[in-house]
């Protein structure tokens, strides 16, 4: 597991610079622009909703509910503590590159013109890294089975529909979602290979909350 790992984090992170090198040499491909501008101003108040859940105050009050899931339930802890650090690193990492990068923002932009800059977006890196991790994360638990399978659909859906938001909203490009999304993966994979005993460490998820 340990190698694959290592594969994927250098294939995504590979893939990742690739696509931003290339996006601001050449720009958005053309094939894409038009789709994009179709997806533009449809349901922007549902689009904000979504788009505010990758913002500073709901990421710090789901890291404290994860803290307190760490603390109740003993087998979750690894997992736990797991998720947090991928959820800065890819909030933090998105923005280090966002500054490497320097790709402007689209100027087809709905209700706020976000002056950051563009590539990778950092909401698909937080929506990959930590909403679609614990998808992951909960699809490989003990718990029970339609439980975690409703659970991480529910998950993933919400990572692809807080993508959507940012193209709703004329934030971003796809590439740039696709980046930030590239950039997560190559994140957790690298953590995976690190630290693989806090990832597959023990079963979650029995009610008594102890390792197996």
């Amino acid at each position: 597991m340990r190698i694959k790992a290592i594969v994927v984090a250098i294939a995504s992170f590979a893939a990742f610079v690739a696509l931003g090198r290339y996006v601001v040499r050449a720009g958005e491909p053309a094939a894409l622009v038009a789709w994009e501008r179709s997806l533009t101003d449809h349901s922007t108040l549902v689009a904000l909703w979504l788009t505010r859940i990758c913002r500073p105050p709901v990421l710090v009050a789901l890291a404290v509910v994860v803290v307190v899931v760490a603390w109740r339930f003993p087998a979750w802890r690894g997992r736990a503590i797991f998720s947090i650090a991928m959820l800065l690193l890819c909030w933090r990492g998105a923005d280090l590159f966002q500054h490497l990068f320097a790709r402007p923002r689209r100027l087809d932009w709905v209700m706020k013109h976000e002056l950051s800059f563009s590539y990778p977006s950092s909401h698909a890196a937080i929506a990959t890294g930590f909403f679609a991790l614990w998808a992951w994360l909960l699809s490989m638990s003990q718990l029970p089975k339609t439980t975690r399978n409703v659970a991480a659909a529910a998950l993933v859906v919400l990572a692809l529909a807080i993508c959507w938001s940012r193209l709703a909203l004329g934030a971003h490009y796809l590439t740039d979602l696709i980046g930030g999304a590239l950039l997560a993966v190559a994140l957790v994979s690298a953590g995976v290979a690190a630290v693989p005993s806090a990832v597959f460490g023990g079963v979650a998820g029995r009610a008594s909350g102890s390792e197996e």
